[in-house]
């Protein structure tokens, strides 16, 4: 039996819910990209409140009498939405209102110093308040596990990607482990015997880079009477599907950084501008979680952008722009350039085939601190001793160890694992959307994104959240996730 009128009232209650968050990522936009430093003690006052006034609302007791009484809708998006809203009810009910405020001010709190801390090189700094953001964290994780019957970290992976297990996500992790330590020493050796790549030389001024991310952020299908372009420390996409919000920083010596982050953030926005606008604010048109989010941030960026075809089509643009001249700027080098494979420290600067092993660490690191069995205090030298074993190499400070990340000191644990999971997934969609849209490449080489973006709304972004991640897979790939894709790929881009 199903009933409207409860369902009905659901709705509206969690489109209120759906607002306040907006709000809140409008304040986290400010905070990162306008807010003098003389606002942070506020701006934590302020989402605390919000955070609080959304807590209340879904564990108000009326919505669990109505979610009895909704029953079961014909409809299959009602369904769905009905599911989705039973789902942040027990999620919900199960962290006292206090613990709820309390997170949002130590998260808001540690991220500021963060800043600083990540400015000093200083670890010591700032490892009080990640005790305090842990300690919390783990409150959060023990109450999500007694309800919702999953491990302590489960239940924070599950708040970021539903349906990805520990022991998924170890399975797909201890594989590509295997197939890196095989193929990296391959593609080093392959790296020198060709010839070394030309770093593009002269002054990149930030303005004209500005410009240039713009006007590939609207080819790419970005509507800028719904969204900014704007400058701030670390780049990131934000705000909702009617007002995106991306962040830039530009490097004047440098501009592929910035083409390229903004590239990967417009696939963002482009997943959220093109949700169904027909469940806007309910659950079910929602973004089906951040795995998800990550391919189609990257399925722009690293399959279709960083390609053959595409670096034909931008090395005239990039001549016209910066006013280049020689071998430097020829789509052979920008190949070279930036489809390089080296071993470094930052993961937001790791080229794709080494990129996984800062994630497989992360993954492993932030488990034991959930667990216990890693303390706050001696995360640097196990963060040196885990990248040690995985790419041979350790960090000479702080800063490009484990200050690099905002992602703890917001309390973003369970995060991680969706960056591997979502390339992954941008490789099996760009397979099979290759298999069904023959001229994709030679669109491509034309500097033409549409055909993919055209194919990826209709395929990811028009379902929401009415499919969970590996169901969203089988109906656009015809399989769950398989990291074999993401091999096939690594393996024609760089070892054939």
């Amino acid at each position: 039996m199903f009933d409207p009128a409860a369902y009905d009232r659901l709705k509206s209650r969690f489109a209120r819910i759906a607002t306040l968050s907006e709000a809140g990522a409008m304040l986290g936009w400010d905070a990162a990209a306008l807010m003098p430093p003389g606002g942070a003690a506020a701006r934590g006052d302020q989402l605390a409140v919000l955070a609080g006034v959304a807590h209340a609302l879904v564990t108000a007791p009326e919505v669990a009498d109505d979610l009895h009484a909704a029953g079961t809708p014909e409809d299959p998006w009602e369904a769905a939405n009905l599911r989705l809203m039973r789902r942040d009810h027990a999620r919900a009910t199960a962290l006292p209102a206090d613990l709820v405020e309390a997170e949002a001010r130590a998260n808001s709190a540690c991220e500021k110093i963060w800043r600083e801390a990540r400015a000093a090189s200083d670890f010591a700094q700032v490892a009080p308040s990640l005790k305090t953001v842990l300690g919390l964290v783990r409150e959060r994780a023990a109450a999500l596990s007694e309800r919702l019957k999953l491990s302590p970290y489960d239940a924070l992976m599950d708040s970021y990607q539903p349906g990805m297990l520990t022991a998924d996500v170890q399975a797909l992790f201890d594989r590509y482990e295997q197939f890196l330590a095989a193929a990296l020493p391959r593609v080093e050796e392959r790296q020198r015997k060709s010839p070394p790549p030309i770093r593009l030389s002269g002054n990149f001024p930030a303005d004209t880079q500005e410009k240039l991310c713009r006007s590939l952020a609207a080819r790419a299908g970005l509507d800028f009477n719904h969204a900014r372009l704007d400058r701030s420390l670390h780049p990131f996409c934000s705000g909702t599907p009617s007002d995106v919000r991306i962040t830039m920083r530009y490097d004047e010596t440098d501009p592929v950084q910035s083409m390229m982050a903004v590239l990967h953030e417009t696939g963002h926005a482009l997943y959220e501008r093109g949700l169904p606008p027909a469940w806007s604010r309910q659950p079910v048109g929602a973004a089906s979680g951040m795995a998800a989010h990550e391919s189609q941030s990257l399925i722009l960026e690293m399959q279709a952008c960083r390609s053959d075809p595409f670096l034909g089509w931008l090395s005239t643009e990039l001549v016209a722009a910066f006013k280049g001249a020689g071998p430097a700027w020829a789509p052979s080098n920008l190949a070279r350039l930036w489809r390089r494979v080296e071993r470094g420290f930052i993961r937001v600067d790791a080229d794709e085939m080494t990129y996984p092993a800062h994630v497989i660490m992360r993954f492993r690191l932030e488990r034991a601190m959930v667990a216990g069995d890693l303390a706050v205090e001696d995360l640097p030298g196990a963060w040196a001793e885990e990248l040690n074993r995985l790419l041979g190499i350790s960090p000479p400070d702080d800063a490009r160890g484990c200050l690099q990340d905002i992602h703890w000191y917001e309390g973003m644990f369970g995060y991680f694992p969706a960056y591997t999971l979502g390339a992954m997934a941008a490789a099996q969609l760009m397979a099979a959307a290759r298999a069904v849209v023959p001229e994709l490449d030679r669109a491509l080489a034309k500097g033409e994104l549409a055909p993919l973006t055209n194919w990826l709304h209709t395929h990811v972004h028009a379902h929401g959240s009415r499919l969970d991640f590996n169901d969203l897979l089988t109906e656009a790939t015809g399989r769950k996730l398989d990291p074999a894709a993401f091999e096939a790929h690594l393996s024609s881009r760089y070892l054939s």
